[in-house]
């Protein structure tokens, strides 16, 4: 074991956050340039690109329940997350490089349609993603203890998947996405592969408390209604949060479109427009990742330390719900959607953080992998329903502020969710 891991130094943190940036990274490519590039490039509409977008979900969906499960009990190549870090990163990386060439691989195997394509890229992509995305969360758990150092851990991995982030979106806001995909193909390997050869795992999992108290905490989570009920309600505000920021992630364009052209037909767009979309979407999401990444450790954790991670998590929700609200009534221009995106990313600097260690708290760290499995849910099954269900009311919709009406609705009602949840303060 390395000394900067027995002393959990800030560079250890630094190296432990690297995997879940690299699949982080991989997911703000996704992000950026998915959408963008089905709608300009191949000219597919709203409806189905929100179909594209819920093929990943639900491959997700199985993916982190299983290996979670499967990576709790297992050990091999020297690690118990590590080989699933490196296969999805592998993977993920083979993926991004298919995303440009999509109308080749169509050609290639002589498909009718691009859909189909599209759908089994974007389904492999995604799964890749969640295949990486558990392990290199749980493995945070793995190494850290319960308290403080693991609110560290987490905030650690925000600031520098946030920082690269940024570097993601300046990328494709400056050159172009295809010059981010191509990138982001070199960063998805180098953070999935290497990182993990400088982390020490435990074979053997050691809980936080004694077998007197797993005991009691496995009944309180499984037998105790109160506890369930805790559980229930951090699933039920995480999962509104993520209805809020993928309804933004998924349709930005066509806000951006609305915006800029005063359109939604990107078909009738030529290049030069099509790339100026991809400049603003690019540069919006890269000024709210920008403060998502600053704040986790230099801001949000010492607050944590004085009022409780529920009230700094819920309070950064009622911010980036009123940031939504604003671009509804004053984000008609680009400097006014930039300033709103930069107030929301408060809010989204707590949703990449704060929720993994709240909870983290409340579970059996021997069984974090599958526990991490069943909270990504509140993040895939909001996924669904942004690409099943509201994407047929903002296709259908001739003001695309709808958009941003439903992120602030939503986003609220995650504020009130999580004043609902009862709080633990960290511990050294």
């Amino acid at each position: 074991m390395l000394a900067i891991q027995k002393r959990l130094s800030n560079s250890f943190y630094a190296i432990l956050a690297m995997p879940a940036t690299a699949m982080g990274f991989a997911l703000c490519v996704q992000i950026s340039a998915l959408s963008w590039i089905l709608s300009t490039k191949y000219n597919l509409k709203i409806e189905e690109i929100g179909l594209v977008w819920a093929s990943g979900p639900l491959a997700g969906l199985v993916m982190q329940l299983l290996v979670g499960l499967v990576s709790d009990n297992a050990w091999f190549w020297g690690g118990r997350r590590r080989p699933f870090i490196i296969i999805g990163g592998t993977i993920a990386a083979l993926m991004l490089i298919c995303l440009p060439n999509l109308d080749v691989i169509q050609k290639l195997f002589g498909a009718e349609s691009l859909i189909p394509v599209a759908l089994a890229v974007a389904t492999t992509l995604d799964l890749a993603i969640n295949l990486g995305f558990n392990p290199t969360r749980s493995i945070i758990t793995d190494v850290t203890p319960d308290g403080k150092a693991r609110t560290k851990g987490y905030t650690w991995m925000q600031t520098v998947s946030g920082t690269l982030g940024v570097a993601a979106y300046f990328l494709g806001a400056y050159f172009s996405n295809y010059t981010l995909i191509y990138v982001g193909v070199f960063i998805v390997l180098a953070f999935s592969i290497i990182p993990v050869f400088f982390i020490e795992e435990p074979k053997q999992l050691q809980a936080d408390t004694t077998n007197a108290e797993i005991n009691a905490l496995d009944v309180q989570a499984h037998t105790q209604k109160a506890e369930i009920n805790e559980l229930i309600k951090i699933y039920f505000a995480n999962a509104f949060s993520w209805i809020g920021v993928q309804t933004m992630f998924v349709f930005m364009f066509a806000y951006a479109s609305q915006m800029l052209f005063n359109t939604n037909d990107s078909a009738s767009l030529d290049e030069t427009q099509n790339n100026k979309i991809g400049q603003i979407i690019g540069y919006s999401f890269l000024i709210l990742n920008a403060v998502g990444a600053i704040l986790p450790a230099i801001v949000l954790e010492p607050l944590t330390k004085k009022y409780g991670r529920i009230a700094v998590q819920s309070t950064c929700l009622l911010i980036m719900s009123i940031a939504y609200g604003l671009i509804v009534w004053i984000g008609n221009s680009v400097t006014a959607l930039y300033c709103c995106m930069a107030l929301a990313g408060i809010g989204w600097a707590a949703i990449v953080s704060l929720p993994f260690a709240i909870m983290s708290e409340k579970v059996n760290k021997q069984r974090m992998g599958l526990f991490m499995g069943i909270f990504n849910m509140s993040i895939v099954i909001p996924q669904l329903i942004v690409s099943l269900l509201i994407a047929q009311f903002i296709g259908s919709a001739e003001n695309k502020d709808l958009i941003f009406e439903i992120s602030a609705v939503s986003l609220f009602l995650s504020f009130i969710m999580w004043r609902l949840v009862k709080e633990k303060r960290a511990t050294a």
